[in-house]
């Protein structure tokens, strides 16, 4: 037998296998997920939750779907982690630090806490593509940032009122398209999709055996 523990999900008591995650202990004890459960492998940022072991006054934050039950845990959901996200024209603004000041102030209030990247989900150092985001240096903000899942935990625990990933997508979006060399090859194809030129190629792929399609991934062409 698996050793079960004792978890709390919205003030109830259950018995759950201890190897299970958040998300499958919620499934476990019997709760259709719905909302909230998007890819369950950590990339949506959907799952965040926050908890609290009993006997610790910490309250903690997590990724349901990538954080195991412990005994004594006590869950409970938000339905969104609330961020501001500001409303821009990508074919107006510019890649300058104005246009930060201008859409996210807040970020000029932060007090280097650093409470931003100790909650991060993904492991990131939040507060430095933030320092990067004040001084208008998208391509640092965006590569630092690059792996943010959108899940607005570390807005959660900053007393500045900082929107994080929001200021991250403008930093990436930014780099993306004033700053990053222009991709031609990439640019081409797309206008080969547009055109339906290669309609017949997706098909003809879409129509191959499982095992010649596998053949085909690992020995394609990869670009260095």
């Amino acid at each position: 037998m698996e050793k079960m523990v004792n978890v709390y999900f919205f003030g109830k008591k259950y018995q759950v296998p201890e190897s299970l995650t958040i998300m499958k202990g919620l499934e476990y004890a019997g709760y259709q997920l719905v909302r909230g459960c998007g890819c369950r492998n950590g990339f949506c940022g959907a799952c965040a939750v926050i908890y609290r072991i009993q006997g610790d006054r910490e309250l903690k934050t997590c990724l349901a779907c990538q954080t195991k039950v412990e005994e004594g845990m006590f869950v409970a959901t938000l339905p969104f982690f609330p961020l501001v996200k500001q409303v821009y024209d990508m074919e107006k603004i510019k890649p300058t630090e104005m246009i930060m000041m201008q859409l996210y102030p807040e970020i000029y209030a932060c007090i280097g806490c650093n409470a931003c990247t100790k909650n991060c989900t993904q492991g990131l150092n939040v507060m430095q593509y933030i320092a990067y985001a004040q001084r208008g240096d998208f391509t640092r903000c965006a590569e630092e940032s690059f792996d943010c899942v959108m899940c607005g935990v570390c807005s959660t625990r900053c007393p500045a009122g900082i929107s994080h990933p929001q200021v991250a997508l403008l930093a990436r979006r930014t780099y993306g398209k004033y700053i990053a060399p222009i991709c031609e090859h990439l640019n081409k194809r797309v206008d080969e999709i547009n055109n339906g030129e290669i309609t017949k190629l997706l098909e003809d792929v879409m129509n191959k055996p499982i095992e010649e399609l596998k053949e085909l991934y690992n020995h394609r062409e990869i670009e260095k």
